[in-house]
């Protein structure tokens, strides 16, 4: 999966960063560090992402968001921000934002979160075809949000969704219960980290054949959870 991604980042240190993590994954970078600038090179670009800092210098990143959106751009948007205020967060995704990253991150969790947006999107050259994602028995398909275990179908909310393709998506990662509370932000604002272990238990429910001893969903104790037994 190759895609053209636009990082909007007024600090130099995190741009560069998020430029060089982006190379090592096989995408190309143009980075910009102010908001006027940012829709200058959208428009001429036309990348298959925005990585959008909000406290850009010119225009803010929720104008930038704004002109994209009431332009009818269909460029996916993945906000990253210091500001984890529960109004700026919805306010970004009533904006049209497709994503919200807060400030500190991995760029290991941002990457994660670049591939499902590119993934969600299908904008990204050179994705596949087939767009269900295989794990552990599991196959999650993004396109008709459907999810089957062993080849039987398997009902789940849209938060226990998106932390099954996150998982699945890498197999054998080990994720917090924080990051797989902002796989879910969007879906549930009331979620805490205490509403994650609620989803996993019933997510093993479904997926497990004795939930009192999964074997897929694992738990790994102190850190968090993962998905285990490889790609399908």
């Amino acid at each position: 999966m190759c895609a053209h991604v636009l990082v909007a980042e007024d600090d130099e240190m995190q741009a560069e960063l998020i430029r060089r993590s982006l190379l090592a994954e096989g995408h190309t970078a143009t980075v910009v560090h102010d908001g006027a600038a940012a829709l200058a090179a959208a428009r001429r670009l036309r990348p298959d992402l925005v990585v959008l800092d909000l406290m850009l210098p010119v225009v803010d990143g929720f104008g930038v968001c704004r002109v994209l959106r009431g332009a009818d751009e269909e460029i996916p948007v993945l906000m990253l921000t210091a500001r984890s205020d529960e109004d700026d967060v919805l306010l970004g995704l009533e904006l049209g934002a497709d994503d919200y990253m807060t400030k500190p991150y991995s760029p290991r969790e941002l990457m994660a979160r670049i591939r499902t947006v590119l993934r969600r999107s299908g904008r990204a050259v050179g994705a596949r075809e087939d767009p269900v994602v295989r794990a552990a028995g599991l196959a999650v398909d993004p396109q008709r949000h459907e999810v089957r275990c062993d080849g039987e179908p398997v009902e789940c909310t849209p938060a226990e969704f998106q932390i099954l393709l996150a998982m699945a998506g890498e197999p054998e990662r080990v994720f917090t219960r924080r990051q797989l509370l902002e796989v879910t932000r969007g879906l549930d604002r009331a979620s805490t980290e205490r509403a994650v272990d609620v989803h996993i238990m019933n997510l093993r429910k479904k997926i497990e054949e004795n939930p009192r001893r999964p074997v897929r969903l694992l738990t790994v104790f102190g850190v968090g959870y993962k998905l285990s037994g490889g790609r399908s």
